[in-house]
């Protein structure tokens, strides 16, 4: 999965979006880049895997030596893969104190092992777990025959200790609410909701909701790579997950080994400014579905020209607040449309189910926009299959809690509405997304450099939606040793999108330490 939606906090870091399409239907993703590397490869240099000073083992710190000492006890699960629990303390600053247990999936490498490819998909808030069970699907043959692909539900997610902030029939009100409120009523329901979504974080979860940070579940992290007998980190961690990378690599840049950081957040920007990024980059995604309509269609159904697609998907959006559409035994409200509509703009493959469901919606039903909202919240047919949607609420809002009052979004709404006629305006309300937490960390923010790693794979897509080039170029920029291969293409996320180059460059990375030019252009 791969969210990083500031709009739940805002739409996910969503690789998770993207994985909640994968999931739902088939991961066979395709795009129109170029297959052709842009150097050569004798250009590469090879990066052989740091020696640490210390043992496997090691503890960074005192009190935690039990935690990385132990050993994990796989089980067969899930047909072709084993499952194990790693223990890790509530509080890395009470070691002694409460502990909690993290779900684990590995699948086994096809043919000899050289070691674990830990993964994440994003989020944040997506089971690791799951997309380590659908390797076959998400990660290409030469990386399934070499390592045993681990995933784990971070702390807060999945299996692992899960949030717990609201009801399901709660946070289907929620979900569905107007996420551009344009009336006094509207504005009150907003808020109401907003701060009822983080007391009900504090009552339901307790102590739990304060220790879910980005900062602890890099230090879950390696407490993992010990437990799995890695000297080093084997990494790719994908959307939300290269701010988790690149965390692991600030606090142990001895133990990274191999990162991959694909579709890469800009971790030095503020809530504000990720928002207005990310509501431009939604924008550049939509405008691009229309050109491809009218590209690849006699008389594309939204219209005559891009400006008259987007008009047409903007008039729907308001039709839809005024008036809801049927959807099953249900009814499509604006927040499910919004979620609908941004889905499939994170896999270009999934563009023709955004037609067909746009189709559906200009005729009267809501019905296939409120299955791609649902597949983004993680909601099945009995209700919502995992607790993602509480979870990116807790931990954004524990990264980063800053927020504006609600009576503040008017004189946002300039800057957001020129980023994104379409979605500018549901960008800016949702700068008051924690204004409802109650959750205290302490942990301290850090500045993000991994000074002294090893060579670290940063990866953009020029128009990914979730997060634009732009933040792949800066964050490696930002790191030391960090290197930046672009791919030209639509989507969320660059690996497996069908582009060989971007996959050889990041397979011959991982395999064998080959570390392409920086920057390499796909």
């Amino acid at each position: 999965m791969k969210k990083v939606l500031v709009v739940l906090v805002v739409v996910a870091l969503l690789a998770s979006t993207f994985w909640a399409v994968v999931t739902a239907f088939d991961d066979n993703d395709d795009d129109t880049s170029s297959s052709e590397p842009s150097r050569s490869s004798s250009s590469s240099s090879s990066s052989p895997r740091p020696e640490p000073d210390a043992d496997t083992t090691a503890a960074p710190e005192p009190g935690l030596e039990s935690f990385y000492a132990q050993s994990l006890d796989w089980e067969s699960c899930n047909d072709d893969a084993e499952c194990a629990q790693l223990e890790v303390p509530l509080d890395y600053a009470e070691p002694d104190g409460e502990t909690i247990e993290l779900a684990l999936l590995k699948v086994p490498a096809r043919d000899e092992s050289q070691g674990a490819l830990v993964v994440n998909p994003g989020g944040p808030g997506a089971p690791g777990t799951d997309y380590a069970a659908a390797a076959s699907r998400v990660f290409r043959e030469p990386l399934l025959r070499a390592f045993d692909i681990v995933g784990f539900d971070p702390r807060g997610t999945g299996e692992s200790a899960p949030v717990d902030c609201l009801s399901d029939d709660q946070l289907d009100v929620y979900l569905s609410s107007d996420p551009n409120p344009d009336t006094p009523e509207e504005e009150q329901e907003y808020a109401e909701m907003t701060t009822g979504f983080g007391r009900g974080c504090a009552e339901l979860s307790g102590d739990l909701v304060d220790h879910v940070s980005t900062i602890e579940a890099a230090r879950d992290m390696d407490v993992l790579r010990a437990a799995l007998g890695q000297k080093t980190l084997t990494y790719l961690g994908a959307s939300y997950g290269t701010k988790l990378g690149a965390t692991y690599a600030e606090l142990f840049p001895r133990r990274v080994g191999r990162l991959v950081l694909d579709g890469a957040v800009d971790v030095s920007l503020d809530n504000r400014q990720l928002g207005l990024e990310q509501a431009a980059g939604f924008e550049t995604a939509l405008r691009s579905y229309v050109q491809n309509c009218l590209d690849t269609t006699d008389n594309c159904f939204l219209g005559d020209s891009v400006d008259e697609g987007m008009a047409t998907i903007s008039d729907l959006l308001g039709e839809v607040d005024g008036s809801p559409l049927p959807a099953g035994d249900r009814e499509l409200q604006v927040g499910n449309a919004f979620y609908g509509i941004v889905t499939p703009l994170y896999n270009r493959d999934y563009w023709f189910l955004l037609s067909a469901a746009l189709r559906s919606a200009l005729d009267g039903s809501g019905s296939a926009l409120m299955d791609l909202a649902d597949t983004y919240s993680s909601r099945g047919p009995q209700g919502y299959v995992d607790n993602s949607s509480e979870a990116i609420f807790a931990i954004n809002c524990l990264d980063d809690p800053s927020s504006i009052d609600f009576d503040q979004v008017a004189s946002e709404l300039p800057a957001f509405e020129e980023a994104s006629p379409t979605f500018g305006s549901i960008f800016a309300w949702s700068l008051t997304s924690c204004r409802g937490s109650l959750s205290t960390t302490t942990e301290k923010p850090i500045e993000i450099d991994g000074k002294g790693a090893a060579p670290i794979l940063v990866v953009g897509t020029t128009r990914d939606p979730a997060t634009p080039m732009k933040w792949a170029e800066a964050l490696a920029a930002q790191l030391d040793s960090g290197v930046l291969l672009r791919r030209d293409g639509d989507g969320h996320t660059a690996y497996n999108s069908g582009n060989e180059c971007i996959d050889t460059a990041i397979e011959s990375y991982l395999l064998d330490g080959d570390v392409p030019d920086n920057p390499t252009d796909c």
